[in-house]
């Protein structure tokens, strides 16, 4: 579970992008923290990085691996 000390620095967000889950090797979207919907692992990637493949951790379930965005990082203008 991604961890958080100051709220002033984490908005709450509806967006879409949270909704959407991502097959492993597929290129992330946005950039922020992914998690696996599978085992629970999080990683930090820039956006247009590969997310990882479906070894990237021994599983005990047989459920497909699948990426979703938690925490999308904001990049100001």
């Amino acid at each position: 579970m991604a961890l958080k000390k100051h709220d002033q620095f984490i908005k709450q967000s509806n967006d879409v992008a949270f909704d959407q889950s991502h097959t492993p090797g597929e290129r992330a979207p946005h950039p922020g923290i992914y998690r696996c919907t599978n085992c629970g692992d999080e990683i930090a990637i820039a956006g247009g990085h590969v997310l990882p493949p479906q070894n990237h951790k021994q599983h005990t379930s047989t459920a497909p691996i699948r990426w979703q965005l938690i925490v999308y990082a904001v990049s100001q203008p």
